[in-house]
């Protein structure tokens, strides 16, 4: 039996070798195991298992290669799996409904602004002006001007001209009493230059209303009345009519005042308006004064809407109108300064004071005026 040469208790000390794949020379077989404390409390063996022997590999030091690797967390790990793609989902929900909102935002303005721009342009609800208009003198202009007529008169005072408004498509015209009272014959010429012959349909000479009717009309623009128990001083208006002769003459101002007093003739003998073989003035009385001459013997008086907008022999008759485009008076007197004396007024003109007939006095008055009475 050979002596072991080596002291006892001895054993050979083998170098350090690297780690995984890099160390050479290759490991021995067999490397004790010596475990390795990561933490308070944990300690993990190499290679897998608790007796150090490797759990898989050709090295022996298992799968990798002897290196200490942390305790495995399944439930941790689990967590981090399932959070990951949940928070993933979240964050992409969140931001296809941000942009799906800015698309729709998008989208709806610029069908906002499609709708009331391009070549169509809708209706204000009740009115004929456009939106792009709305608001505007000119829209008012071009939505109204087509129902307001140039009314000549003729009886055996002479010829007056006055204004009146379109109500229905085949043909009746609201206007005032004195305008036609006494006429034997009545032309109205429309904004496109047509004319028709009208016979008197009904007057309320109390209200200074009467109905007319055009022969042989139909498909005519209509006007649309309005209410006038809405208006406030400071509202703005638009005022269209004949003065003058000048068909479709357009000014405009502002509600003056409300429930003004005026007296106007009942009959046509003062010569309201009338051009040609009569005066030019256009006679009525206000706060006991008489203005633009003599109203005669025969007078009514009615609560009127007074306004800026220039008024002018010929507009009697014509339309006050909102800025939705809405017949809210039919204009009836102005005062001219020029003519206050009674004198020859052949230089008068406006001055900013004219008076109106409220349509809700028309609108209550339609029937009586329709059935064809006269007072």
């Amino acid at each position: 039996m050979t002596e072991s040469q080596r002291p006892s208790g001895e054993y050979p000390m083998y170098p350090s070798y690297g780690n995984g794949d890099a160390a050479y020379p290759p490991p021995p077989s067999y490397r004790p195991a010596q475990p390795i404390t990561t933490g308070p409390g944990a300690t993990v063996w190499p290679g897998g298992g608790a007796d150090g022997h490797s759990g898989g590999g050709d090295d022996g030091y298992g799968d990798h290669h002897g290196l200490p690797q942390p305790a495995p967390q399944p439930p941790a790990r689990g967590r981090r799996r399932v959070g990951r793609p949940v928070a993933l989902l979240t964050a992409v929900a969140v931001a296809a409904a941000v942009v799906g909102g800015a698309t729709a935002t998008a989208i709806g303005q610029f069908t906002d602004s499609g709708s009331s721009g391009g070549g169509t342009s809708s209706a204000v609800s009740g009115t004929t002006v456009s939106q792009s208009s709305a608001g505007t003198v000119a829209g008012v202009a071009q939505a109204a001007s087509p129902t307001i007529v140039e009314i000549g008169a003729s009886s055996n005072a002479g010829e007056s001209t006055g204004s009146g408004v379109i109500i229905t498509s085949d043909g009746e015209i609201v206007t005032n009493n004195h305008v036609i009272a006494g006429a034997s014959t009545i032309k109205v010429t429309l904004s496109t230059g047509k004319t028709y012959t009208a016979k008197v349909v009904g007057t309320d000479a109390d209200k200074d209303l009467a109905l007319i009717k055009l022969e042989g009309a139909s498909g005519l623009k209509t006007a649309t009345l309005g209410d006038s128990s809405s208006l406030k001083v400071g509202d703005q208006v638009v005022a269209i009519g004949s003065p003058e002769g000048l068909t479709g003459t357009v000014t405009s101002g502002i509600v003056s005042a409300l429930n003004r007093d005026v007296t106007v003739a009942k009959d046509g003998d003062s010569g309201q308006g009338q051009q040609g073989g009569g005066r030019s003035d256009w006679p009525f009385e206000f706060g006991g004064q008489q203005f633009n001459g003599d109203t005669g013997d025969s007078t009514t008086t009615y609560k009127a809407i007074q306004t800026d907008a220039s008024l002018n022999p010929g507009n009697s008759g014509g339309a006050l109108i909102n800025m939705n485009g809405e017949i809210i008076g039919i204009n009836s007197a102005m005062y001219s300064a020029s003519s206050s004396d009674g004198s020859n007024s052949a230089g008068a003109g406006s001055v900013g004071l004219g008076f109106a007939i409220p349509v809700n006095t028309l609108k209550a008055d339609l029937d009586t005026l329709r059935s064809g009475n006269s007072s």
